[in-house]
């Protein structure tokens, strides 16, 4: 389903030990709005009874069962740039959508990535709870 690349599983790991709670997992999700009509997102949040969940390398990934479609085949990385360092999702099945570093809708080349996209996102500064 979701793929964390070796980077991204020690930062998410990093972040969930910072916040002293056993009981967090790494949400993934969609949302409304973007020129595709979504965009992605992820937080640190509580497990719901309906989600989806998967342990990839020792990490509770969860999802909530609307965004299962979006986020089927999605890679999580951590990419340190001159900016700063932020995750970044990608997934091969998107073909259009907003470039969220970019403010505006982007070539189907750079539409795969989604750095820091929705409220909580990881990119937007540490993990949040969704």
């Amino acid at each position: 389903m979701i793929t964390l690349t070796e980077v991204a599983s020690s930062k998410v790991k990093d972040f969930i030990k910072a916040q002293n709670r056993d009981d967090l997992a790494l949400r993934v999700y969609v949302k409304p709005g973007g020129c595709s009509g979504f965009s992605f997102g992820m937080g640190l949040d509580e497990p719901r009874e309906d989600d989806e969940t998967t342990e990839i390398d020792g990490i509770r990934v969860v999802v909530d069962p609307q965004s299962i479609p979006y986020v089927e085949g999605a890679v999580v990385d951590y990419k340190n740039t001159v900016m700063g360092g932020g995750f970044a999702i990608t997934n091969p099945n998107v073909v259009s959508s907003c470039g969220c570093a970019s403010g505006g809708c982007g070539s189907d080349e750079d539409a795969e990535e989604h750095e820091g996209c929705g409220s909580g996102a990881c990119g937007s500064g540490g993990c949040g709870h969704h």
